[in-house]
């Protein structure tokens, strides 16, 4: 059955008397009018015996995406719960998606924005399954395959090392996941004030659940889209920028970590800082830094070994 017959009492058939969601998707859109019937598509395709909702927040898009979206709202009233932004709500640095986290009512959380879509209609249910039955995994993940406007196909997004389970450590220190297949326990209610304004918020999200538990990598599930194309918030960004967002959201979990003082997680950011400026510096800067570092470490040797000098 595809989605322009399946009905509102078709996705909700399986949940008996069940009402309150155990789940909710949070779903950002932006300019995707191109692209969020296949992601709201991928909602209603989920098979569950537990109820779900869709909370699908507009950021005030200038093109179709609103009517889009109140066109399923329309259709999936107890399905989808729209929120219709005035002014855009990224460009006033606002957190948006976090107040949402604030707002759900389910228990978990699965995330996934508008250009993005899911391939498994149980997806859902194999994640919560998971969830329900491991109380010391906050989260849990599965892969997705990148494509562009061209249908060039990068997969897989994860690869090597990745496309494991991660210990609550690793997640603290913002291991990479595939945002777009996440599901994890609706913790996060409120961001520590130093993330505000940060723009690369998902690493932020895992390590503040790594403090709940551990990650599951559950490689059953079909991989998930992640579209890169011209609109898209970080994957269509330079290189350079990407590497001045990341330092950035690196630098503020420091900052939070030295706060609450937990001392190693501050320091392990401030290292991934550090990486981060080398890397976004050319071959040539990086030799007359080292240079400038090492004519200071031999200044201040020879001062130690002639101190009457």
């Amino acid at each position: 059955m595809d989605t322009q017959s399946k009905t509102e009492q078709d996705v909700m058939a399986a949940w008996g008397d069940q009402r309150s969601p155990l789940l909710s998707i949070i779903c950002l859109t932006y300019n995707h009018a191109a692209f969020i019937k296949g992601t709201l598509d991928g909602f209603i395709r989920q098979e569950t015996d537990f109820p779900f909702e869709v909370v699908v927040h507009d950021d005030a898009s200038t093109d179709s995406t609103a009517a889009i979206v109140r066109e399923y709202a329309a259709r999936y009233p107890n399905l989808i719960k729209p929120i219709y932004q005035q002014e855009n709500q990224y460009q006033l640095g606002v957190p948006f998606s976090t107040r949402l986290f604030a707002q759900a009512r389910g228990r978990y959380i699965a995330y996934c924005e508008g250009d993005d879509y899911w391939t498994d209609p149980r997806k859902l249910q194999i994640q919560v399954d998971f969830l329900e039955t491991h109380r010391d995994y906050v989260m849990t993940y599965h892969d997705a395959f990148m494509f562009n406007s061209q249908g060039v196909v990068r997969t897989p997004h994860l690869t090597g090392k990745y496309r494991k389970d991660a210990t609550a450590l690793q997640l603290q220190k913002a291991r990479p996941v595939s945002t777009l297949t996440v599901c994890f326990r609706n913790l996060v209610k409120e961001l520590p004030p130093e993330l505000h304004g940060v723009e690369v918020l998902d690493i932020c999200w895992w390590s503040l659940l790594g403090a709940h538990g551990k990650g599951k990598f559950i490689e059953e599930i079909k991989p998930a889209a992640y579209r890169v194309h011209e609109g898209g918030i970080f994957s269509m960004r330079s290189s350079k920028q990407r590497i001045q967002m990341t330092t950035h959201a690196y630098y503020n979990l420091a900052r939070y970590y030295q706060r609450i003082g937990v001392q190693p997680l501050y320091e392990y950011f401030m290292i991934q800082v550090f990486a981060q400026v080398l890397a976004s510096i050319s071959p040539l800067s990086k030799l007359q830094a080292l240079g400038q570092v090492f004519q200071n470490i031999s200044i201040n040797l020879l001062r130690r070994l002639t101190p009457g000098v």
